[in-house]
């Protein structure tokens, strides 16, 4: 096989890769509309075995109040003490404009908040009012040189106490939140405590090139990580049992993600319902929300005595090694694919390498000749395949003459000929088999990585995570597979064969034209590599007599 028929297996490959992905997003749509929750104003039911059936909606707010780190920006409601809006400050929501990413947000046409709460008998959060916290202050800021900064919220009823503290850690996306119960009441109080993600229910998004999702994903002792969309929770409400406590709930979308993660509470249970939230008051907009979270089982607390409920909140980027120190599988809300096991190593070396050269595109072309050189042996021994079954092609000529139409025969006889001489007809096929893989799997790294989010390379480029503004990349890469073409002398001889090899530099100029520039730039660099490679390989070739430029 030789390059040419290479690269139009490289193009059917990425097509149905590409098709594949998209097929992916719509095949778990459920077939017909659900019943939904109806309700204003519910809360977790707090004794039944439907006790998860139903949500918090927020009908009115007391006030909210600000906190300021050096990462985060949030503002918490008062009412609830749900985290209605959260800014990163360290990421800007366009390339080269002031404005901080908006990750939360309470907005009538998409709702996106952190809510928690107390439930249980003596819990304080009703089916029909959430309590309204005292904060001592308006206005929480993370002061330079101090390292951690907590915000007590209290409240006080019927002879309980409870403070709601959020604890903010510097360079930290993760924020955890206690609850202390202390019980002045006479008798005995019981207790449960609740965390979920609530969001409008919006469609996945993405497109053929960039199929990126939007939606719900959890871990468990059974799984480590699974999707649960939108269309899942409208279909089928999750319950999940965490026996030891372990795992988590997060809404992920491109680059950033929410999650709550319960700590030290055996028995939590995972849950996701879909509610009408009868905050959106625009008639024209859908006020359908889906949520996904954790109910910690309930604690006796007797008279005297005091309780505590503890769980994470992360709300920021997919950094990965943060995430992994947070919980255990969080980090693989940066979601590779089935090629994970590639794509994760790609995506260290390519961090490695980005520690020393200070620039990810050059660190993308480090990776580029690394990778390459590693398969150099690959390579030669395609071309030097190639170069034998160029010298059998007069051989297998005569062998069709003489045979004719006989395929049995003609079969048995080019293996035999095979055998005789040492080639292995599939001996070019190797290489690309294992370069499509890692193809693939950079593509998901540079996808999910939000390192390489408004990052630039220089010049024109200055996002490696956004198509190229002037095509400049694609066209070259288109140019550097034509001048491979011509390098790759073919035994093709039907002339409509050789039309489809040589539109395939087009076809692929036009489909890298939607692709992120960072990978542009890795199959640009590649097929630079190529032709050094094939330069050099077909001089040692020529130099054995087994490279004829006219074969």
């Amino acid at each position: 096989m030789d390059s040419q028929r290479n690269i139009l297996l490289i193009g059917l490959a990425m097509v149905s890769f590409l098709l594949f992905t998209k097929w992916q997003q719509f095949q778990d749509k459920p077939s017909q509309p659900i019943e939904q929750v109806q309700s204003s104003s519910a809360l977790p039911v707090q004794n039944s075995a439907d006790e998860l059936d139903a949500a918090p909606v927020q009908t009115s707010s007391a006030k909210t109040i600000s906190v300021k780190t050096d990462v985060l920006t949030l503002s918490i409601d008062t009412v609830g003490g749900d985290v209605v809006h959260a800014d990163l400050n360290q990421y800007a929501e366009q390339m080269d404009k002031p404005d901080p990413f908006v990750l939360l947000k309470d907005k009538p046409s998409h709702i996106f908040i952190a809510q928690s709460g107390l439930i249980g008998p003596q819990g304080v959060d009703l089916k029909t009012q959430r309590p309204a916290y005292l904060v001592n202050g308006d206005s929480f800021v993370l002061a330079d040189g101090q390292d951690e900064l907590s915000v007590p919220m209290t409240y006080k009823a019927n002879g309980l106490e409870y403070t709601k503290t959020f604890i903010f850690k510097r360079g930290s996306y993760a924020i955890d939140v206690k609850y202390d119960v202390v019980n002045h009441s006479g008798s005995n109080a019981t207790i449960g405590a609740y965390a979920h993600l609530r969001q409008t229910l919006l469609d996945d998004g993405g497109s053929i090139t960039m199929p990126t999702y939007r939606g719900g994903a959890y871990s468990d002792q059974d799984t480590r990580y699974k999707k649960y969309s939108f269309d899942d929770m409208q279909d089928k409400s999750l319950s999940i049992t965490l026996p030891d406590g372990k795992g988590w709930v997060a809404m992920i979308q491109h680059y950033f993600a929410t999650a709550w993660i319960p700590r030290n509470e055996p028995d939590t249970k995972i849950y996701t319902r879909v509610v009408s939230n009868d905050n959106t008051f625009d008639p024209a907009q859908d006020n359908t929300v889906g949520d996904i979270g954790i109910r910690m089982p309930n604690k006796t607390i007797a008279d005297g005595d005091k309780a505590q409920f503890l769980a994470t909140l992360w709300v920021g980027p997919k950094l990965q090694d943060q995430m992994a120190e947070v919980a255990d599988n969080l980090d693989l809300v940066v979601d590779y694919g089935w090629l994970w096991f590639i794509a994760k190593p790609l995506h260290s070396l390519l961090s490695y390498i980005h520690n020393f050269v200070g620039n990810w595109g050059f660190a993308i072309i480090c990776l580029t000749f690394i990778v390459r050189g590693a398969m150099y042996p690959l390579t030669k021994a395609q071309y030097t395949s190639m170069a034998k079954m160029r010298m059998l092609q007069p051989k297998l000529q005569a062998m069709r003459e003489r045979i004719g139409d006989d395929r049995q025969r003609m079969s048995q006889e080019m293996m035999e000929l095979y055998k005789k001489e040492k080639v292995n007809p599939l001996g070019g096929c190797l290489p690309l088999l294992l370069q499509m893989p890692i193809f693939i799997a950079l593509y998901w790294a540079l996808m999910e990585s939000v390192e390489l989010r408004h990052s630039p390379f220089f010049g024109w480029i200055t996002d490696l995570s956004a198509k190229d503004p002037y095509f400049i990349l694609p066209l070259l890469m288109g140019a550097s597979m034509f001048m491979i073409q011509k390098m790759s002398p073919t035994t093709v001889t039907d002339p409509m064969q050789q039309k489809i090899m040589t539109f395939m530099p087009v076809m692929f100029t036009f489909f890298f034209i939607f692709f992120p520039s960072g990978l542009v730039l890795y199959w640009l660099v590649s097929n630079i590599v190529t032709l050094i490679q094939q330069t050099l390989i077909y001089k040692s070739l020529e130099k054995k007599g087994l490279h004829s430029k006219s074969a």
